[in-house]
This record gives structure tokens, sequence and C-alpha cells, in this order.
């Protein structure tokens, strides 16, 4: 495992940096669609999560011999690109809207002279105009240092600077520069936070880019390069109830600031992505009969652009077949054709599965993680569906 070396701190930076999250599905989001049902939203999240597994178990097999990246939607909708947070760049501020990923190492956006760029809200960032941007010449540490990372690839341009291009899952790809600037967040409370001289790359190419209205990628994986590891190392981030288009208190905390509340287990990185250890799964005092051996040490991914937990097959049935005994009799089963995998039911959750036992997902360290019928069905209609989390993985 490459360890990143230590971030470079300013003495202006800030110990703590907390900034809003929206959800793609929210009110507040420029994807949002008031005539999507909750079952089509469901649909999407499949069909985005089947996709980014997909590609993750790809990268985990090929290990770091790939130059692959990764984004939130990698599948060609724009819905699935699950969480985005709103920053400025540059002095005077350009506004931004990109998508977080624990799975990407540099933050970009799209800069001119754009030789090829999708549409986006807000204005393309010009360098040429900003008082705060600075080059990085290719002979740098700083070029040095990424030039041997697999994910992107970085090579120097006709005028010497520090260039990086990369390829997503979907064959798109960005291309640019990579440079120095102020970075301005806005805070959770409606402040804002200025950070100068981020690494960051500036996108000049992109090509086949399924998304728009966004404008680049705020990456969050372990490396030097990413957002985090120049904030100080840490992050942290909390999101609540993503079924309510209106909640507007989704969380991500950047710097030395970010704390851990309740109880912890370890997380290790493996090509820049961050595993956890799965001990076992309860269905309320039950612990279900699955050999421990299946999970593995550090063999969960903890991904911000998968919104489903998909388990293999091996893990799934067990606890399929644990629902299915605990409902039988109470609720008629449905079959849904188009997404056969998962579970549906007729009937009302807030009124038929009162009491219904909770899921427990067993991590190292004595972290639960515990599940109530909120988390685990999802209401379409008068059609319940098992949640998605239950969806069988591929391997």
């Amino acid at each position: 495992m490459m360890q990143p070396p230590p971030p470079r701190r300013l003495p202006s930076q800030p110990r703590r940096l907390v900034t809003k999250l929206i959800h793609s599905d929210s009110i507040h989001s420029p994807y949002y669609n008031p005539g999507a049902t909750t079952l089509d939203r469901a649909r999407w999240a499949i069909e985005s999560s089947l996709a980014r597994i997909a590609y993750l178990k790809a990268r985990i097999e090929s290990g770091l011999n790939t130059t692959n990246d990764v984004r939130g939607g990698v599948i060609p909708i724009d819905i699935g690109i699950e969480f985005l947070l709103n920053f400025s760049i540059g002095e005077p501020p350009v506004p931004q809207l990109a998508i977080m990923d624990t799975g990407s190492i540099l933050t970009w956006v799209q800069c001119l002279p754009c030789t090829i760029c999708f549409n986006q809200l807000h204005p393309i960032f010009d360098p040429s105009k900003s008082s705060t941007y600075v080059d990085i010449p290719c002979k740098s540490p700083t070029c040095n240092h990424l030039k041997f990372h697999s994910q992107v690839e970085f090579r120097c341009d006709s005028f010497y600077r520090c260039g990086y291009s990369l390829q997503y899952m979907d064959k798109s790809t960005t291309a640019g520069n990579v440079a120095f600037e102020k970075l301005t967040f806005m805070t959770s409370d409606e402040g804002t936070v200025s950070v100068p001289s981020m690494v960051f790359g500036c996108g000049h190419n992109i090509n086949d880019f399924l998304a728009s209205k966004i404008t680049g990628v705020m990456g969050l994986a372990y490396h030097s390069t990413s957002s985090p590891f120049q904030l100080g190392s840490k992050f942290s981030y909390c999101i609540s109830n993503i079924n309510d288009p209106y909640y507007n208190h989704n969380r991500l905390i950047i710097g030395d600031g970010a704390y851990i509340e309740g109880y912890s287990t370890p997380i290790a990185v493996h090509d820049n992505l961050y595993h956890l250890t799965l001990e076992g799964i309860s269905m309320g005092e039950k612990r279900l009969d699955i050999n421990r051996d299946l999970f593995g040490k550090d063999r969960v991914v903890m991904d911000s652009g998968t919104t489903d937990t998909l388990l293999t097959r091996s893990g799934f049935e067990p606890l399929k077949a644990e629902v299915q005994s605990l409902i039988c009799g109470l609720l008629t089963q449905e079959v849904d054709s188009k997404n056969p995998g998962y579970l549906s039911y007729r009937g009302v959750v807030d009124e038929e599965l009162k009491g219904f036992p909770v899921v427990t997902f067993h991590l190292a360290g004595g972290a639960d993680l515990v599940l109530d019928i909120d988390n685990m069905f999802r209401q379409t209609d008068l059609v319940l569906d098992i949640d998605n989390m239950f969806q069988h993985g591929h391997g």
C-alpha cells in the first residue's frame, strides 16, 4: 500500500471545514425530478449501484495495474451521481458544483480554454482571470510524486506544465494540467472559508462525460493530492434520509477537526479505496449462518458513489431466506420482473411491519451498523420493496 506523503499545510488553512452535501434526488439538486416516483428512484439507485460495483470489483481484481479512475455517474443516465457539493475556485471566486467521490484522488473542474467540454450550470472557470492561479511545473516534487500513481496518467505538456489524463469506466476521459488555486467553500452556517494553494486538475479536454450540469469532481481518496490530505488528512461525512427530497442537513467535514462519534471500526486502504471488515450479519437477535471467511479481512469497500449495500450471493441468500420466513403469512409477496433479485411485498411499511426485527452488520472492532425498517424497505405505492441493500452482488 502506497502511503501518501504528509500533507502540505499552510498557516491560513482551516483546522475544520464543514460544508453541505446535496443528494442528487434532493430538491436542492439540479438533477431533482419532481415527476419521478419512489419506484423510479429505487430503480435508478439499483442501476447506478450495480454499475459502480462492477467497476470497483474489476479495479480491485486488476490491482494497481489499472489506469481507470472512478466517479459517481458511471452509467449513461444523470441520476446516480449521488452527492454533490458547492465550492468556488479562484480570485475572484467562480462557483462550482462537483461530485463528491471517495474513489478519486484528484479534484478537477472544467477550465478555459476548453477544447471539448460538457454543458454546466455555472460559467466555466478561466484561470487567466484568476489572480491566485499558479501552474505546477513538470519538475516540481508535486508533479513527480503524481507521475507514479496508477489511477492517473501524468505528463508534461508543450509549456512544461504538469499535465494529467484519466479515463473512467464508461470510457469518458478528462485531461488538462495540474495547478495550485484558492478554493472557497460554503460552510454549513451559510458562511464561507477559503483555502489557498490547493492542488487541482484544470480540465481542458473532457470527452464523452455523460453527466451534465456539474462542473467536475471533488476527490476524497487516500492520496496526497485529494482534498482531505491537503487539509489535514481527515474527513468525515454524515447523511440522513436520502428519500426525503427536502432534507437539507447532509454534511461533509474536512480537516484535522473531523470527529468520530459512536463506535469505530478499522479502515484499511488498498489502491486508494477505503476498506472495512464485515464479520457477520444478524436479524434481530439471531446471528445468520454465514461463513465468516466469506467476507474476509478488509473485503468491504466503502464508496460514496454507491447508494446501496451489495452482498455476495452466499451472504445475501441467508439474509433473504430469514426475511422471507419472518414475513411469510403476514404479507403477500409480489414479483417484480424488472428486479427479480430482491423481495417485494404488498403492504404499508409503517403499519404492517411495526416491530419488525432490525438487521445488524457486525464490523471489526465491535462496531455495529443497525438498520431498521426504514433502511430495509422502500415504500412504492402499496408495494413495499425490501431495500436494495439486500440486492445480491456478483462475485
